[in-house]
């Protein structure tokens, strides 16, 4: 990555700026400017999230906001209600109050002296999700956002119940805001008050898990700040983008199809991060493609951006499998919108027959789904997000515990592109189940490296809303989309489906092992395969702004790792998300964080399912002004039976040797849909 410094405009930086709501709540904000934006006023970008700028975003930040400053933007980053240096209390995510506040922080930076009045709002995750929240609110400053690897539907696309099934990620989050919320004012920039600010969030802290586990369903609760629910609120331009490596994907597609505003959207080989800096490369010049969004939408310059075709997509070649990569070959292409026109990607119809895959093929007889409750270890995280061995590695092993249909070799290779769908009609044991299907490509060597999957909780097959338990030996007609992919398969490979009826630790386990059968006929997978022309790279290369000044006091250590108890049959995932341990140059803060999260399932007894979390938070300066030293502990652990979930939390906060705060949870929560 190219790092620059030669700018059109020179910068002046705001450290510290705050933003006084009308309830008196004050919000720290950390502002970049062109220096003449007083007597020449600009657009401005904000960037509004509750993962504090002052160390959680600081690296990031030094790369991107200084570089639109330094190009005619005044560029805001704001931590949220509740966190950083902000004041009050932060309830729950994108809650009525974030966006409130979001409205008054969005009057205040257009009414300012280096502001023209004309706004933008950028960010990834949390911050994505927001910019499309708030756009659908329509402020009248907010002429565009750029929303990357984000959600239009909160329930079905997010962390917490993928195809309806509860993501472990949805107790793992949990876990990690638990910690997150906990960290410490710094006392620099609130001065003494930051101890009061510190007790008063963990007095107060939220237990997120048991939120989220009351609404195991999509509900009201999930509609609030789900833009599905009127696409037609949105009038603001949207460039829509995130990377095949990363969970927040199939929203694109779904995005493109029904937004009326103007729209773009782009995906890469990225995992879940901004993409002049993420992982697997190649990376690309975002922040240039942004300036060319920024500067069409606000200041009013044809930069040729909307001349182009809407959606750029990167077709990942085939590899060997990983469980981390730095690179990942490809090729570009450009579709003219979504639902793609049919010269440019075409649908063909698999049939999962007596012979494999293949087209035309029948199933005579019925075939059986019987998979372990500890199926699914290699299924990889649901989202690759720490830089470590996150993606997921040779499926060989869960495709033995799978049901599996092969195609014969591809003889010229495949371009796929879109959503590959699975129709079948099936049967459980129980009053309950889950439909789980990987689409693989294997190689020659016989390696199985996953192309894409779906989940289907069978309590509500057919909608996300309506409890519908299955009857047991009654057939169930199911329609399973697979989540969206650009994959090239390389010549001689095949096609692999495999059906599971258990995916630990990607979901929780059903109620009771529930064995499915697969009803002779016609299942069927519809397969998507683009036609278009490959193009050159369509990207800058990457640039950024000078990084932060960090000293690494200790390196993050990420692992991921799986060990099975051969006696009872129990299979442990246990993932570890160390970050390190480092010190701002620049101001002297050191923060170190780091995590263990241990997921267990039990073959045969989906009682014995259970997760135990633990994260840990410490802070200091070491010398100077504005010293102290905090330390913070929490943990999170889940179990069940087939009725209730058995939800314990713990947080014990330090300053020095002091005991600040001890809180603990214990919750019953009955199951309802999962």
């Amino acid at each position: 990555m190219k790092i620059r410094q030669d700018f059109p405009h020179r910068i002046r930086e705001i450290e510290n700026q705050w933003i006084m709501l009308a309830d008196g709540t004050r919000l720290a904000a950390r502002i970049w400017l062109p220096e003449d934006a007083e007597t020449t006023p600009v657009p401005a970008i904000l960037e509004y999230l509750p993962y504090r700028k002052r160390d959680g975003t600081a690296v990031r930040d030094e790369l991107t906001h200084p570089y639109f400053a330094g190009h005619g933007y005044a560029s805001v980053r704001v931590d949220m209600r509740g966190n950083g240096e902000s004041d009050g209390l932060m309830e729950d995510e994108y809650a009525p109050q974030e966006h409130a506040d979001a409205l008054e922080v969005i009057d205040w930076i257009a009414t300012q002296p280096w502001c023209d009045g004309k706004l933008g709002m950028m960010g990834i995750s949390w911050g994505g999700f927001n910019g499309l929240q708030v756009a659908a609110l329509r402020p009248a400053p907010l002429k565009a956002i750029i929303t990357l690897c984000s959600t239009d539907d909160r329930y079905a696309d997010d962390i917490h119940y993928k195809g309806g099934n509860m993501l472990l990620e949805n107790l793992g989050w949990a876990a990690t805001m638990l910690s997150f919320s906990a960290a410490v004012p710094d006392p620099l920039l609130v001065g003494e008050r930051w101890r009061e600010m510190w007790k008063h969030r963990l007095d107060n802290m939220p237990l997120l898990a048991e939120t989220w586990l009351n609404h195991q369903h999509r509900d009201d609760y999930w509609k609030h700040g789900s833009i599905n629910e009127n696409y037609g609120d949105i009038e603001a331009a949207v460039y829509m983008i995130s990377g095949w490596g990363d969970s927040y994907i199939n929203t694109i597609p779904r995005m493109m199809e029904n937004l009326s505003c103007p729209k773009k959207a782009l995906l890469g080989p990225w995992m879940h991060k901004y993409p002049h800096f993420a992982i697997p490369d190649p990376a690309i010049g975002f922040l240039q493609e942004a300036l060319r969004w920024w500067d069409y939408w606000l200041k009013d310059v044809d930069t040729g951006i909307m001349d182009e075709p809407p959606c750029t997509f990167y077709l990942q070649d085939g590899v060997p499998p990983a469980p981390k990569y730095l690179e990942r070959p490809g090729q570009w292409v450009r579709i003219h919108g979504w639902p793609a026109p049919a010269d440019e990607v075409e649908t063909i119809t698999l049939n999962l027959g007596d012979h494999g895959l293949e087209s035309g093929g029948w199933l005579s007889a019925d075939r059986l789904i019987a998979s372990p409750l500890t199926a699914g270890s290699l299924q990889g995280e649901y989202i690759p997000l720490w830089f470590g061995a996150d993606f997921p590695p040779d499926q060989r092993r869960d495709d033995g515990l799978s049901l599996t249909f092969d195609s014969a070799p591809y003889t010229d290779g495949l371009d796929i592109l879109g959503q590959p769908t699975l129709s079948a009609t099936l049967t459980s044991s129980q009053d309950c189940g889950q439909l789980h299907v990987r689409l693989c490509d294997v190689a020659p060597s016989g390696e199985s490296a996953l192309i894409t999957y779906g989940t289907l909780n069978l309590n509500l097959r057919d909608d996300p809303g309506t409890i519908t338990p299955p009857v047991p030996g009654e057939p169930m007609n199911v329609r399973l989309p697979l989540d969206l992919i650009g994959y090239r398969l390389p010549k001689g490979h095949r096609l692999r489906v495999a059906l599971s009826s258990a995916s630990f630790p990607l979901v929780w386990s059903p109620q009771k092992r529930a064995d499915l059968t697969l009803k002779a006929g016609s299942p069927t997978l519809e397969l998507p395969l683009s036609k278009v022309d490959y193009i050159p790279v369509p990207f800058e290369p990457a640039e950024s702004a000078t990084p932060c000044r960090v000293e690494t006091l200790r390196a993050g250590q990420p692992r991921r790792t799986i060990s099975e108890d051969v006696g009872s049959g129990e299979v442990t995932v246990t993932i570890e998300d160390d970050m390190g341990d480092v010190r701002f140059a620049d101001h002297g803060l050191r923060v170190e964080q780091k995590a263990k999260e241990i997921y267990t399932s039990h073959p045969t007894d989906a009682t014995r399912t259970r997760a135990d979390i633990e994260w840990h938070y410490r802070a200091s300066r070491d010398d100077g002004e504005g010293r102290f030293a905090v330390d913070v502990t929490s943990r999170y652990h889940l179990h069940c039976d087939e009725t209730i979930f058995y939800l314990t939390a713990e947080q014990i906060a330090h300053e020095g040797k002091t005991l600040v705060s001890q809180k603990s949870w214990t919750r019953e929560i009955p199951r309802t849909a999962i």
